[in-house]
């Protein structure tokens, strides 16, 4: 019997030819990671399991991106916690705050991770990686303890579905507005437990970091992962990133699939998730006329160069409209970099934005963009539940980074192409 692409790298982490969906397997992770809201609770987890030393140093990633800069004493403490724990471990992979990046923006970038590859991490957006062609799930902060410890994970084998797109994606269009699409055609129930196997070719024309937008918003439809085949995009996105070999695979021709569904992206429009969950997704034209107060371009959805680079190309020239506060966070120091050398630096600053360090800020309700009793907002982030960015009378509206820009310049929600012309 064929296997898919996930149900081949469970079997090799399992020591087994092949594994069927339903199975409980122990399989062995290649990294395992934690941030600054989960880390500490692994860390005291690892701690009363009796636990001295880490699988491997080089193999366990701690990531401060949260609620950092410290927002308050709290985060202070989280910090400090993860930092005695990385220097008493030795850890290879820490970061703090100036090297530090959004963890599913710097991990791919820093090469840590690889086709084939099995990746837990504790947060829910761990699904990110497999845009490269890897396994890679959230896991409670217990579970990564354990991780951490012995260098392996129980799971069960899911469900693969295949979800095939057909079509030229039009202007404006790109994996954000996919991911969004598709949850709101599937709910966000639509793929619970299951493997999200993303083809065809509409998706083999997306770029690597569209690719790891829609990935990372697999878990929004309930999914257990998100994963694409590994083609010439993604080695060439992969060249010099890490001295390690990957181990790539493909799903078979006969592999099962629970569900396959199909969809023409051919006249998709860009697409906005209306408050309160991102399977309220609708196209641009059919937003009406939406009042904003805050425009979040970032995060480890949409915090890659190619956000930086849509989000700079619409502001150019352009000024934020005077009743939006415009917050650009960008993935990671090296595109802040980038950024100041494309000067899309400047031309974000001279239209009114305020560019962040690399953070998740906002995202969660942590820091940098809170919003107030009746405040509304359009984010390229992946969560629109209530309360997410604020108080609980505050709205969140999903979208790629040109829907944000445009509506950025409007005051209003807005298709870029009214901004563009075209």
């Amino acid at each position: 019997m064929g296997q898919t692409i996930t149900e081949k790298i469970l079997a090799y982490h399992a020591g087994r030819d092949e594994v069927s969906p339903g199975e409980l397997i122990d399989a062995r992770v290649d990294l395992a990671l934690a941030n600054d809201i989960t880390a500490p609770l692994a860390i005291e987890a690892f701690r009363e399991m009796g636990s001295e030393r880490v699988f491997d140093p080089a193999k366990v990633v701690l990531v401060p991106d949260h609620f950092t800069p410290a927002r308050d004493i709290a985060a202070a403490r989280n910090c400090a916690m993860m930092r005695d724990f990385a220097r008493e471990q030795d850890l290879a992979h820490y970061y703090d705050v100036g090297r530090v990046g959004i963890e599913h923006v710097m991990l791919p970038e820093m090469g840590l991770v690889l086709p084939g590859d099995l990746v837990v991490g504790a947060d829910s957006h761990t699904c990110t990686y497999g845009a490269l062609g890897a396994f890679s799930t959230g896991v409670g902060s217990t579970d990564l303890a354990m991780a951490m410890a012995l260098g392996e994970i129980w799971l069960r084998v899911p469900e693969s579905m295949r979800l095939v797109y057909e079509g030229e994606l039009p202007p404006w269009v790109d994996g954000k507005d996919l991911i969004l699409h598709t949850i709101g055609r599937i709910g966000v129930d639509g793929a619970r437990y299951r493997a999200m196997e993303f083809a065809g070719p509409a998706v083999d024309a997306l770029s690597v970091d569209s690719r790891l937008a829609m990935a990372n918003m697999a878990v929004e439809a309930g999914a257990k992962n998100g994963i694409f085949a590994v083609d010439e995009k993604t080695r060439a996105w992969l060249e010099g990133k890490s001295s390690r070999e990957p181990r790539v695979v493909a799903s078979d021709t006969d592999a099962t699939y629970a569900s396959e569904l199909s969809f023409d992206v051919s006249a998709l429009e860009p697409q906005v998730a209306f408050p309160h969950l991102p399977s309220n997704a609708r196209p641009v034209s059919q937003a009406g006329e939406v009042e904003i107060d805050q425009v979040v371009i970032g995060s480890c959805t949409n915090g890659r160069l190619e956000d930086m680079e849509v989000a700079a190309k619409i502001l150019a020239g352009r000024q934020v409209h005077p009743r939006v506060r415009a917050i650009v966070f960008p993935g990671t120091p090296a595109i802040v970099l980038e950024m100041v050398r494309r000067g899309w630096m400047e031309t974000l600053i001279a239209a009114g934005a305020a560019v962040s360090t690399p953070t998740c800020g906002p995202c969660l309700g942590g820091h940098s963009g809170i919003l107030a009793e009746g405040e509304r907002a359009v984010s390229t982030t992946n969560r629109n539940f209530v309360g997410r960015m604020g108080h609980t009378g505050s709205e969140v509206y999903l979208a790629g980074p040109a829907v944000a820009a445009a509506s950025a310049v409007t005051g209003r929600i807005t298709d870029p192409r009214e901004v563009m012309g075209g």
